[in-house]
């Protein structure tokens, strides 16, 4: 039976059903925020895997019809995720994953679809929504309804769920997910908030999941008896003796072989300890092999965690708010734009920054907008094997590299110039190399100083760092700089980039039920402080953009034609501006509104490429001198050409100072002349001069005031008709001659 919930939440109405669709799923649900609909349907396997970790899945698929549009190119079904829709289900999984009970193994599929988009309301965080009432509505063990909410601020304003148009005019965008006392998850980027504003964002974006969590406990407050009981599961019981046992054996030997400054010493010596203490209890419990493994998984772990909260001193040796040691090199790469290779402890990445052209911008469709978009920054992460020593295949890629290249993108994004002020499409790579724990904020650093390197303006160096978190009860620690180790056996891992003047990008993933905002707080006072060290290390290597961009990056000039030369700039089927291409080899582009630009490596093809195109639009002027081509000669005159496609009259009054005859005495269709332009009219129509750029010859009387022309022309009698009159004045005559003076031919019948 169908059960719905209407609410008004952020100005809007809200809806959220369940028993309408997909009823043979474990639980779905359906959500609706404007027009923009959202169903979730979750599904569980009966069985518990034999993997040693929750196989959780999650897919997020947004369907074209959703916005009423075809998918594109030559294959009209949708295919592999995109990058928008992968992001999204990492929000999703991210925030889910760490609220499933403690060794629950049976695999679990959370499918969401974003049947309807009305391109105003974000189907993201509706997705949360939806995925959280089909799991609490379920038999899966899953209790804790969750919600997300996404937060803007305008003109210091605070919006919920703001929509795309306001977005645009925000200064801020995080996505922040948790349950109703506490904050699990959190996504987002900034135009250099401060930490207070942060934090303030996150107390609106907890009301706002409050209630959402409120309206969701009313549907299952509805549904009622028809609510499925959870299943029934248990956590694989370990023999105590056995647990026992490997703890006296192995508590003191993986202390110290945790504290290896080396990471790979680190992991060589604990594999070591665990396998001799593996081999030893295998010979009294021989049929418990896979419990052994687990039980040393869970010594190393409270080790680890003990020793940080006793001591104050991690296992390479440092104090929670020390930054491991810094190098740089800039310049790494001789042809690359730009090109930093930043090292952190044992974590590199290997930056290059390369400038395109407005050619070079990614096009992409999603159905949150109503037409093509575009987008001249990316930044892409590569994380290949050998940066942690492994041996695996690869396989595209993951859903991990699209998330840290996204989160790495978005802290550089918000100091970079506008396109108007510097019109390159920026590609920044960063390749993983080594990779030891806070390889995303490694990629934020290299990326800014591969940006300096390449001599673009960007507002201010960015970098990011890392904090992790260890918290048993009340007691806890803040870590700075985190290390692999301590990212998978601490409770947060919560990333800050920004600059000196604040925060450019977030992110923050817990394994634990949430945060108060209070260690939030703490945490994000100690990543600015971490902050501030690393942009000073960066200081050193390089503290402003270079003055000149990288002699094998393109040169970029624009220039404004008219509207209506458009056409003629770009030819029949694009043939004129491709010619400027091939015989210049720079490369050009023109928008609707006229805007030219042009890009090449060398600066005199640049300039080659920008006479043509002056010459192909520019607008003539009064008073300039042209070279043209004689088109067409006639008894009164000759027309011109003075540029491609425009062309005027010289008078045979105006061909030289002495009286003229005949307009073949003087030139002749196809010669070469100099003229100058000296009027236009009200319909646009050229009157160009030849003897107006000689001098007058010496003793020839000045024209009569009342005379025709410019100079030398013979006075008309009243009632006389010139030569020029037997046409358009100043202008091409008539085809098939005129009326007379006031008249018009007519066409016989």
């Amino acid at each position: 039976m169908m059960q719905r919930v209407e609410k008004t939440f952020a100005g809007r109405k809200l809806s959220i059903e369940t028993g309408r669709m997909a009823k043979q799923a474990a639980g779905s649900a359906l959500v609706q925020f404007g027009d923009t609909m959202v169903l979730a349907a979750v599904t569980v396997s009966d069985n518990q895997s034999p993997l040693d970790f929750f196989p959780l899945l999650v897919e997020y698929r947004e369907k074209t019809y959703a916005a009423g549009k075809i998918p594109g190119g030559y294959i009209k079904r949708e295919g592999r995720p995109s990058d928008n829709e992968i992001l999204s289900a990492r929000i999703i999984d991210r925030t889910i994953r760490p609220l499933f009970p403690e060794g629950f193994k049976n695999e679990v599929q959370v499918f969401i679809y974003v049947i309807s988009a009305d391109q105003e309301n974000a189907p993201d965080v509706l997705a949360l929504v939806a995925a959280s009432a089909a799991l609490n509505a379920s038999k899966i063990p899953f209790t804790t309804p969750v919600a997300a909410t996404r937060i803007g601020r305008v003109q210091g304003k605070w919006l919920l769920n703001p929509t795309f148009e306001q977005l645009a005019y925000s200064d801020m965008e995080l996505v922040v997910a948790g349950s109703a006392d506490s904050i699990n998850m959190v996504e987002g980027g900034a135009l250099e908030v401060s930490e207070e504003d942060v934090v303030e964002a996150f107390g609106v974006a907890q009301k706002g999941i409050r209630e959402l969590i409120a309206a969701q406990e009313e549907l299952l407050k509805k549904m009622g008896a028809e609510r499925p009981a959870k299943m029934e599961w248990a956590k694989a019981a370990v023999d105590q003796t056995l647990t026992s046992k490997v703890q006296d054996l192995a508590n003191g030997k993986i202390k110290d072989a945790l504290n290896q400054k080396d990471k790979h010493g680190r992991i060589a010596a604990v594999e070591r300890v665990k396998k001799e203490i593996g081999e030893q209890m295998l010979v009294d419990f021989p049929d418990n092999g896979k419990d052994i493994k687990t039980l040393l998984g869970d010594v190393e772990y409270n080790q680890l965690r003990s020793q940080v909260l006793d001591s104050g001193f991690r296992v390479d040796g440092r104090k929670a708010n020390e930054v491991r040691p810094i190098t740089i090199d800039t310049t790494v790469i001789p042809r690359a734009h730009g090109s930093a290779l930043f090292t952190r402890g044992q974590t590199q990445a290997l930056v290059a920054a390369t400038l395109g052209t407005a050619n070079d911008v990614q096009r992409y469709e999603t159905v949150n907008e109503a037409k093509e978009s575009t987008k001249s920054f990316m930044l892409h992460y590569n994380f290949p094997p050998f940066s942690t020593g492994e041996v695996r295949p690869m396989r595209g890629t993951s859903r991990r590299e699209i998330g840290h290249g996204n989160l790495a993108e978005r802290a550089l994004q918000g100091v970079l110039p506008a396109f108007d002020e510097f019109p390159y499409t920026i590609r920044i790579v960063s390749d993983v190399l080594e990779s030891n724990g806070s390889s995303s904020m490694a990629s934020v650093c290299g990326g800014s100083l591969a940006l300096f390197d390449a001599g673009v303006p960007i507002r201010a160096a960015v970098a990011g760092v890392a904090m992790g978190l260890i918290k048993e009860g009340k007691k806890y620690a803040i870590l700075t700089d985190i290390l692999g180790t301590e990212d998978h056996l601490g409770d947060m891992d919560f990333k800050v980039a920004g600059t000196r003047n604040g925060i450019t990008s977030i992110q923050m993933d817990i394994k634990i039920e949430g945060l108060d905002l209070n260690i939030m707080k703490e945490a994000l006072a100690q990543a600015k402080e971490g902050r501030m060290h690393i942009l000073g290390e960066m200081d050193k290597a390089l503290d402003a953009p270079r003055g000149d961009l990288s002699p094998y990056a393109p040169r970029i000039v624009t220039m404004t034609i008219s509207p209506e030369k458009i056409g003629d700039l770009i030819g029949p089927k694009g043939k004129t501006i491709r010619g400027i291409q091939d015989e210049t080899g720079a490369e050009l582009t023109v928008d609707d509104t006229g805007l030219v630009t042009i890009a090449a490596v060398g600066g005199e093809s640049m300039e080659r490429a920008r006479q043509m195109v002056q010459a192909l639009t520019a607008e003539p002027v009064v008073g300039e001198t042209y070279e043209g081509t004689v088109k067409t000669t006639t008894p009164f005159g000759a027309f011109v050409e003075i540029m491609p496609g425009t062309e005027g009259l010289v008078h045979i009054s105006e061909m030289r100072h002495e009286r003229t005859e005949k307009t073949e005495d003087v030139v002749k269709k196809g010669d070469r002349v100099k003229v100058k332009l000296i009027d236009r009219d009200e319909r646009g129509r050229l009157r160009l001069s030849m003897k107006a750029l000689t001098p007058r010859p010496e003793g020839m009387p000045e024209p009569e005031s009342n005379g025709g022309g410019s100079g030398g022309e013979r006075p008309r009698r009243e009632g006389s008709e010139s030569r020029g009159d037997r046409g358009d004045r100043g202008g091409r005559p008539r085809r098939g001659g005129g009326a007379g003076r006031g008249g018009e031919r007519r066409d016989r019948d």
